[in-house]
């Protein structure tokens, strides 16, 4: 072994407790900072696929404007064909066509202003997790037209349940009076108070003749198999279309930015506490380095009497810091790894976050997602802020007379 590495690790342990506390702390900072940033990339994770799966999907295909001016008579002509096109050329079910608008939902006793949704039975089940969430009765079929699904809170305020009918009363594509009755065949509760008040569906054939739409709907939703991949499916729908401009492609960054701009504020304020406790680490190995420093002044004046450069005991503290920051490294890495497995697998809950956490489309129970990036992020910012608080205690050397420190006790 190298002497001036056999030297280095000598040194190390002149005070092991001292050395043991340090690494400590390290250990214990590389693994927060590894569970917590798998925490952070599992919830955002979750966060993006719940939001995107309620309505928006990856991506939508749309009329040109219909996504700034929402107007009825935006529409994309024979959307179901188109549809089924895209659907055969992606050789892929998560491919489903849309059409929506507002309209009064009457019961025998009250009336709401709501908004409706005509989807494909058979292919929204692929693209939403609305047909997932429907707690009493089914959803809807196909071939089976005077049927809605709505929220639990909307039926409460309707006072209506399973079997009931509730009359539809809204605005045809064309601008003429239309009108539907329906059955009640589905109740669905989503934990989103915004969503299961406001919103219904029903089929988008049903939807075409009660709103006059002619074969025409409003957008269609695809969602893909990764996130990662997004931008590549984008371009292969986009080349699927006409070239005239008629139609356009927005992907979930452009349909949902309020979701991409929450994640960028809570990552922001996160790393600024991450920041800190980097930080106090340093100053943890900065505090340690200097005082073994400062108590081997005597042995280094003996030696720089002797001829030894101060760079090359600058060398060697920095070199001490180093094993030190390595050692506390890889037991972090393994620590933080272990541990993050661990939750990943059984999850974890924290009591009385439940209605916090469906506001933001969350489970109640969390499961953290360990990634290379929450792997190795952390621990390794940590070793170099270690590698940069020996830097003075190294350069501290260069001020050092041999006679004065051979003086020192």
């Amino acid at each position: 072994m190298n002497i001036v590495l056999r030297l280095a690790w000598r040194n190390l342990w002149r005070q092991p407790r001292r050395t043991w506390l340090t690494m400590g702390a390290m250990v214990f900072s590389n693994l927060l900072l590894i569970f917590m940033m798998s925490f952070q990339f599992g919830m955002y994770g979750l966060m993006i696929d719940n939001t995107l799966k309620f309505f928006t999907g990856h991506m939508q295909v749309q009329a040109s404007g219909y996504k700034d001016d929402k107007k009825m008579r935006q529409t994309v002509p024979d959307i179901i064909p188109l549809a089924n096109s895209i659907r055969a050329k992606l050789a892929s079910d998560t491919v489903a066509a849309r059409a929506q608008t507002f309209a009064l939902a009457s019961s025998d006793n009250r009336s709401f202003g709501i908004a409706i949704y005509g989807v494909e039975p058979t292919f929204e089940v692929n693209v939403s997790n609305i047909p997932g969430l429907v707690s009493s009765g089914r959803y809807l079929e196909a071939g089976n037209p005077a049927e809605i699904v709505i929220g639990d809170i909307l039926a409460r305020n309707l006072r209506v349940g399973l079997g009931d009918e509730i009359t539809l009363l809204g605005t045809g594509v064309d601008g003429s009076f239309a009108a539907a009755v329906v059955d009640v065949v589905g109740i669905f509760s989503s934990g989103a108070k915004d969503i299961d008040r406001n919103i219904a569906e029903i089929s988008l054939e049903h939807f075409q003749d009660v709103f006059f739409m002619e074969g025409a709907g409003h957008l269609i939703s695809i969602v893909g198999t990764d996130l990662d991949l997004v931008e590549q499916l984008q371009a292969d729908v986009t080349s699927m279309l006409p070239d005239s401009g008629e139609f356009v492609v927005h992907d979930w960054n452009v349909l949902q930015p309020g979701v991409r701009q929450a994640i960028q504020a809570d990552m922001g304020s996160s790393f600024f506490m991450y920041f800190i406790l980097v930080v106090l680490v340093s100053f943890s190995v900065l505090n340690t380095q200097l005082m073994s420093v400062l108590e081997r002044t005597r042995e280094f004046g003996i030696v720089m009497s002797l001829g030894l450069k101060p760079g090359r005991l600058g060398r060697l503290v920095v070199l001490e810091t180093a094993i030190m920051g390595l050692l506390g490294t890889v037991l972090g890495i393994l620590a933080g790894a272990l541990l993050t497995t661990w939750v990943g697998h059984v999850g974890f809950t924290i009591p009385g976050m439940d209605e916090m956490a469906a506001q933001f489309n969350l489970p109640a129970r969390m499961y953290p997602q360990i990634t290379t990036l929450s792997l190795l992020a952390g621990p390794v910012t940590v070793f170099l802020f270690t590698l940069l608080a020996s830097i003075y205690p190294a350069v501290r050397l260069r001020w050092l007379h041999p006679v004065e420190a051979m003086r020192s006790v």
